[in-house]
């Protein structure tokens, strides 16, 4: 895990190493765990992807020598001890908006460091919060994504090649004030809000609107549909609606957003099995007799 410190200075000598192999090498010998990408892209070039982000200078040296101009990777979130607030440019969605907004409701202060993307968007830097648990998410219709455990950016200096030529990464801005960490949770209720439930009447199981539900997730964009179709199932599996009922209210509206019917029909199942956990059987093992090892798992333990 790098300091906050310590990667603000990282980067801002990578900037000037010239060779990414050089700026790689120096991450990476800062507490930066990297992997490369393809040249001129963001698609990860190791097998495992981002989990081979390593600080390992001879894993590091050998990488960039097989692909030296590969762009240069960073696992976020616990691995690095960094989260991303991603913002987006893309046709008419303007992240910066909604940046904006969560600037003026005090959700995005304490950043540590501003980097410009080549489409014109930004990466806004943050400690990760201590022990984790900052999942990565999308907001696609807030043009703003999260980047936070189980995610990874592209960094400087590397170079992305698109319709209008090659853009890279650089460093935007330092903090010289106060850095402290994201609340994620917040900020994706924020620029993600769910439908909130009809008032619960006393004694009474509390109800859902299936109409604003099924609404919510047809306005889902890609990255969101799934998570936003088992999110509104769960709801209505919690208030008692049968499968049946589900399917047929949210299917149409998922189907709206661009799932296909074996995506609906098994993310609604998930939500169930998730909401309602079938019984564990119980077994009586005083009758059952002693239990066989099998002989490649006793070899394990014996040898």
């Amino acid at each position: 895990m790098v300091a906050p410190d310590a990667l603000t200075g990282a980067l801002a000598r990578a900037a000037d190493a010239g060779q990414l192999s050089a700026a790689a090498r120096e991450l990476a010998a800062t507490a930066v765990p990297v992997f490369p990408c393809v040249p001129g892209g963001k698609r990860p070039l190791t097998e495992h992807g981002f989990h081979d982000a390593t600080t390992h200078p001879e894993a590091v040296a050998a990488w960039w020598r097989q692909h030296p101009a590969a762009n240069i990777g960073m696992s976020t979130g616990t691995a690095s001890g960094v989260v991303v607030v991603d913002v987006d440019v893309h046709g008419p969605v303007n992240g910066f908006d909604a940046f904006g907004r969560a600037h003026e409701a005090g959700l995005v202060d304490g950043w540590q460091l501003l980097v410009s993307t080549p489409s014109g968007g930004m990466h806004a830097y943050y400690p990760a919060a201590p022990g984790g648990g900052q999942r990565s998410w999308q907001a696609a219709r807030a043009g703003v994504d999260f980047r936070g455990d189980g995610g990874y950016i592209v960094i400087p200096p590397s170079v992305v090649a698109g319709d209008r030529g090659s853009a890279s990464y650089r460093v935007r801005q330092i903090s010289t004030g106060h850095v402290s960490t994201l609340d994620s949770d917040r900020l994706r209720d924020f620029l993600d809000p769910r439908p909130a439930p009809a008032p619960r009447a006393a004694g009474r199981v509390r109800e859902v609107s299936v109409e604003r539900l099924a609404a919510w997730v047809a306005g889902r964009a890609e990255g969101e549909r799934n998570r936003g179709l088992f999110w509104a199932a769960c709801r209505l599996a919690e208030n008692g609606t049968p499968p049946a009922d589900t399917y047929a209210a949210l299917a149409p509206a998922a189907e709206h957003a661009g799932l296909t019917m074996r995506e609906v029909s098994a993310t609604i199942r998930s939500a169930y099995r998730t909401t309602h956990p079938a019984p564990r059987p119980s077994v009586d093992r005083s009758a059952a007799g002693p239990r066989r090892v099998p002989d490649h798992a006793a070899g394990r333990v014996l040898s």
